[in-house]
């Protein structure tokens, strides 16, 4: 910050040697910028020394509650601005962290930093709100790491299948709720459900199958039928058609008959258990 000589009363000669105490040489040492201008403006050392006190307290509210200067006033949101980024708090670097390479560009745009401007006054709760209305984002949070530099913390919802409904596909989250903006078409290892009413029911079916591998990764299809029950399709073209009750029992059945005829391997047209304690069993045409 530029040095303000503190002046007083001319003492006859340019020569004379400055008073103790409060006195000293009548005029501003040359300094550059804005000390110089202030000089020019003739302000006394004391405003000018409550100005520089005043920046700096200001400046101290704001990094210590991220709140926008704007609530101060247009204007001394203006000088805040050029004071901090004068001092060195330009911003830099953003760095966003937990964000899949395909939310990241949603995240920044969410952001809509420039590089630059000031980051003492950034509000850094308007910015989370900000991060956190991008359909990915679960949560986020926002740290300013002075003097230049931003991060961005993100946790994203976790993806749990995509459901295929009236000819459109989306990414559904744990919750079963639509992802907005996530591309359906980019998450091939996701189980597809399908139908009314699958987006859900798919939070209880799914970690059922979870616990089989054998029997899901067979699976091409749940197909919700009726909103009550599920279908099962499979990848060789078979079927097995679930209760609308007691899936689980219904599940640990068909894990039994698999365990000792190896009944998937064996392929079939439909295998039937919808009747409790019953598997009926359907095998393909021309199957001996």
């Amino acid at each position: 910050m530029p040095a303000v000589v503190r002046g007083g009363r001319r003492q006859g000669s340019k020569s004379a040697a400055p008073r103790s105490g409060r006195g000293g040489p009548s005029h501003y040492a040359a300094v550059p910028g804005k000390a110089a201008a202030i000089g020019r403006l003739d302000l006394t050392p004391r405003v000018v020394g409550g100005l520089l006190v005043a920046s700096v307290a200001v400046l101290g509210v704001v990094l210590a509650t991220g709140a926008r200067a704007e609530r101060i006033g247009a204007s001394f949101d203006r000088t805040v601005e050029n004071v901090t980024i004068g001092m060195g708090l330009g911003l830099k670097r953003v760095h966003v962290t937990g964000a899949s390479a395909e939310a990241q560009p949603a995240v920044q745009r969410a952001l809509a930093l420039r590089q630059g401007q000031s980051i003492a006054t950034l509000d850094l709760d308007a910015l989370r709100q900000q991060v956190e209305a991008v359909g990915w984002v679960k949560s986020a949070r926002v740290v300013r790491l002075l003097p230049d530099t931003l991060i961005v913390d993100v946790v994203e919802h976790d993806r749990l299948a995509v459901w295929q409904m009236a000819g459109q596909a989306h990414v559904i989250d744990a919750s079963g709720e639509v992802i907005q903006g996530a591309d359906a078409g980019r998450h091939p290892e996701l189980p597809l459900i399908v139908g009314k009413g699958a987006d859900e029911a798919a939070v209880e079916i799914l970690p059922l199958l979870a616990q089989r591998p054998r029997l899901m990764g067979r699976v091409d299809a749940l197909v919700r039928v009726d909103e009550r029950r599920w279908d099962l399709r499979l990848k060789d073209g078979g079927l097995v058609q679930l209760p609308a009750l007691d899936q689980e029992a219904a599940l640990i059945r068909l894990d039994a008959l698999d365990q000792r005829e190896r009944l998937l391997d064996l392929g079939f047209a439909r295998v039937d258990l919808r009747t409790p304690e019953t598997v009926a069993v359907r095998p393909t045409e021309g199957a001996a």
